[in-house]
């Protein structure tokens, strides 16, 4: 099964790129077997649906307007997404997660597996760094991913040292 691992985000407006932080994160701190891709998605949205359609099983990462405290972590399946049930939009990239769905199923190409694992900011003022609280929750959120993959796949997935 084909996995993609995509995070979005806005590396210069502090807790909005904490996609990009957590893919970065997972790159240097874990080896995944072949089937599975992290990508950086940045700000690029509905450019990539390329990268989505390839995959089996699809967990998009981003920040999130929602109530509730900084480093609250909510998780939407494809459903939540294409009825547009999930909290308000942070920022112009997060134009593409409902649009790219609806483009791949236009296509015949979306995957039946999709989530967007979201994550409460505690702040989006300039800055390159995460709040500490988002930090905190980057590694708590990558163990818990892993442990999900590790379940489903009955692959290794190797801690680097």
């Amino acid at each position: 099964m084909k996995i993609l691992i995509l995070g979005a985000g806005n590396l210069l407006l502090s807790d909005e790129g904490f996609g990009v932080h957590f893919i970065r994160y997972l790159e240097n701190n874990y080896q995944f077997p072949d089937n599975v891709e992290l990508c950086d998605a940045g700000t690029s949205g509905i450019m990539i649906t390329h990268k989505l359609e390839e995959a089996e099983l699809v967990y998009i990462v981003d920040v999130i307007k929602a109530k509730g405290e900084p480093g609250t972590l909510l998780r939407y399946d494809k459903k939540d997404i294409m009825l547009k049930q999930i909290p308000l939009k942070m920022s112009p990239h997060q134009i593409g997660i409902q649009e790219m769905l609806l483009v791949s199923e236009m296509r015949g190409h979306c995957p039946d597996k999709v989530f967007l694992l979201g994550v409460i900011p505690a702040s989006t003022v300039p800055g390159n760094e995460l709040s500490p609280v988002l930090e905190e929750t980057l590694i708590k959120l990558a163990e818990k991913l892993v442990s999900e993959l590790r379940d489903l796949t009955k692959s290794s997935i190797i801690k680097k040292p």
